[in-house]
């Protein structure tokens, strides 16, 4: 194990709060310390989770991805999303914004059945942000350790659409914009669970199925205003995250 993942372990400092869970073995971490690896780990250019692969009008989100848009120091990445002043295919302002993905790179890491997936970030405040770590493969299979809308402030939402299950997560203390939290998901054949901050905070009794995999996506989305608001002006949006790490 890297030296900043144990001292992640055994740190209580803003940045460093690990789950308290048993997590099982350690076998793939993002600790952002050096240049993302593009192409050979990473990809941020596309996903097949949108629709014309580098953006996606039909879901709601202003985004048009860009990999300068992540960028990595002193073991953080920040993701930022500023106005592209392109229009998308709904007629709505693009923003050009960052996304990584395990999906087409050469590594082709996925996530399955019995993994935990953790990740360490600061919540956004910037209205219209939407970040989100999440599961995709095959059309689907995906899972949401989180989604997060500076709008509903104290808030995160939990969703399984493997298996139809969801819930919103609220807690003053532990959930706000500008905020470090560590969010956590266990993805069981049975149950999915998810944890935050170390205790566990919803069990969906649902779960993924045995044979279930999927890739990482790990992003900054910028919503259209359906459903929470828009960005209200041109300033850059960040969203920042310390680590992301597979146990299984």
């Amino acid at each position: 194990m890297k030296f900043s993942a144990l001292l992640d372990l055994f740190t209580g400092g803003d940045k460093f709060t690990a789950l308290r869970t048993p997590p099982g073995s350690l076998i793939w971490a993002e600790e952002f310390d050096a240049p993302l690896a593009w192409g050979a780990r990473w990809v941020g250019d596309r996903t097949s989770a949108f629709r014309y692969c580098d953006h996606n009008p039909d879901d709601n989100k202003l985004d048009w991805l860009d990999p300068r848009c992540v960028t990595v120091s002193d073991g953080v990445a920040t993701f930022t999303a500023t106005p592209d002043g392109r229009t998308l295919e709904n007629g709505r302002p693009a923003w050009r914004t960052g996304l990584l993905t395990t999906e087409y790179s050469d590594e082709d890491f996925r996530v399955r059945t019995g993994d935990l997936v953790e990740t360490r970030v600061r919540l956004p405040s910037g209205t219209g942000a939407w970040p989100a770590l999440w599961t995709w493969s095959d059309g689907g299979n995906e899972v949401d350790t989180f989604e997060y809308h500076p709008d509903n402030p104290h808030l995160l939402e939990l969703s399984n659409h493997v298996n139809c299950a969801a819930t919103c997560f609220t807690d003053e203390g532990a959930i706000a914009p500008g905020r470090w939290v560590t969010i956590g998901t266990r993805y069981g054949a049975r149950c999915v669970e998810w944890f935050v901050n170390g205790e566990r905070v919803f069990a969906d009794d649902t779960g993924v199925g045995h044979d279930w995999s999927a890739y990482l996506i790990l992003n900054l989305s910028l919503s259209a205003g359906e459903h929470h608001p828009a960005p209200c002006g041109p300033d850059p949006i960040t969203f920042e995250v310390g680590h992301l790490r597979v146990y299984r």
